[in-house]
């Protein structure tokens, strides 16, 4: 095999798509289809291409997973790049059921509690839902030595972010309901230089106690469908979703009674208290005008008392 080959570094091993495919793909799990591929511009944008243009062949919960992500979209068309096999790049095709249009917006929601549950779960890491679509992490605990050597290390900072897209029309039957890709990247084993943005962290640099990809990738899935599952059975009927489905969101939401200033599409902002979300997922932030639900932005927690970024990398 080449030096270029995917053993080539050991250290960073490929997932096992076979094995993936044959624990998680239905009748044995509950997907309908899984591909692993070595690189991809986008899983997102490749996986609604193919379910537009075979609609029948990637069914309710397909997910296609890319080794390399090389211009991975996040929210308000920004892009990053992952090194290769260092994070869980994926996207699923969710059909959702009609009449499910209102309670779309907790998707986003849903997956980022999933991702949070397994961290804490599986990586022993103390991870956090950051409304929207970002998932926290606490930096590792400093060694006694360093304790007083200087600063405190800074705040939680991004490892996952969330992307949640309702595809036009052409992805599924006219009588069906909305088909949502949701992309889904954690980075896993990147190195400080290997990130994409500043302000975010991986899982080895928070001290995870595994980065086995295959293994968070399992796990993940299976949450995902057990969550999105239960939405779709409360969704189809149009009303709200039940607290026992919507409450583990808040109750991991570190958005949650924070000063924010939440910057909206269209250049306006507003600063407030974030109170909590509503019935439709949106977050109501009470502000000096009185409370205001905010349904898309790019939210920075505010020290408190002077207005500015608190360390956990600000805008996401």
């Amino acid at each position: 095999m080449s030096s270029a080959g995917p053993w080539a570094d050991l250290a960073r091993p490929p997932l096992r798509g076979a094995a993936l495919r044959s624990a998680l793909v239905r009748p044995a799990g509950p997907l309908g289809r899984l591909e692993v591929e070595a690189a991809l511009d986008s899983t997102s944008t490749a996986l609604a291409e193919r379910a537009r243009a075979e609609p029948g062949a990637w069914p309710d919960l397909s997910v296609l997973v890319a080794e390399h992500q090389v211009q991975g979209r996040g929210r308000r068309g920004r892009t990053f790049t992952t090194a290769p096999r260092a994070a869980l790049t994926a996207s699923v095709l969710l059909r959702a059921p009609a009449g499910s249009a209102p309670s779309l917006p907790w998707l986003p929601l849903l997956t980022g509690l999933a991702v949070v549950e397994v961290l804490r779960r599986r990586a022993g890491l103390q991870a956090v839902l950051k409304w929207p679509n970002d998932v926290l992490v606490p930096p590792p605990p400093r060694p006694p030595a360093a304790a007083t050597a200087g600063p405190a290390s800074a705040g939680p900072a991004k490892v996952c972010g969330v992307l949640a897209e309702v595809l036009p029309p052409g992805a599924g039957a006219p009588d069906e309901g909305p088909v949502v890709v949701v992309g889904v990247g954690i980075n896993v084993d990147a190195r400080a230089d290997e990130l994409p943005a500043a302000g975010a962290t991986s899982l080895r640099l928070g001290g995870a106690a595994t980065t086995d990809r295959d293994v968070l990738l399992r796990a993940l899935l299976r949450r995902l469908a057990d969550h999105w599952e239960r939405w779709g059975a409360a969704a189809a009927g149009g009303g709200p979703l039940p607290a026992g489905l919507t409450d583990p969101v808040r109750e991991v939401c570190s958005t949650l009674g924070e000063r924010v200033r939440v910057e909206l599409p269209g250049g306006a902002a507003l600063e407030g208290v974030a109170e909590s979300l509503d019935a439709s997922g949106a977050l109501v932030v009470r502000t000096a005008d009185g409370p205001r639900a905010v349904t898309a932005g790019d939210v920075v927690h505010l020290r408190p008392g002077d207005g500015a970024p608190a360390p956990d990398g600000g805008r996401r």
